[in-house]
């Protein structure tokens, strides 16, 4: 039986969470707690969601649990932008992370298609 945890979409989100852990943990965000919190829950929010959402029952169900992880992909891209603005990240660290939200969206949108055929 296939788990949650060998799905793409899932490891790529993972990848994304471990690599905002990492840039979260020291410089700017050690005084922005706010910030720092906010960005470790969205990115984490996003292989939970997928992972509830492999386990909810229904192709309908999966499908708003993907979508509620897309949202939170966009959460972290909006608050990487507020953490350039502040200087938290350095311009390539930003990209890095920038674009790896761009993958799991894309992997993220791909199965939600899947799911509506």
């Amino acid at each position: 039986m296939v788990a949650f945890f060998s799905r793409v979409d899932w490891q790529a989100a993972r990848e994304l969470a471990n690599l905002v852990y990492e840039a979260t943990a020291g410089g700017g965000f050690a005084r922005d707690f706010e910030l720092r919190d906010q960005m470790r829950s969205a990115a984490g929010s996003i292989m939970h969601n997928i992972a509830e959402g492999f386990e909810s029952g229904t192709d309908l169900e999966f499908n708003r649990f993907l979508r509620i992880a897309r949202r939170s992909a966009n959460e972290v891209q909006s608050q990487l932008y507020l953490a350039l603005d502040r200087a938290y990240v350095a311009q390539d660290q930003f990209h890095l992370l920038y674009d790896k939200t761009v993958e799991v969206k894309k992997l993220i949108n791909r199965f939600i298609a899947y799911l509506k055929k």
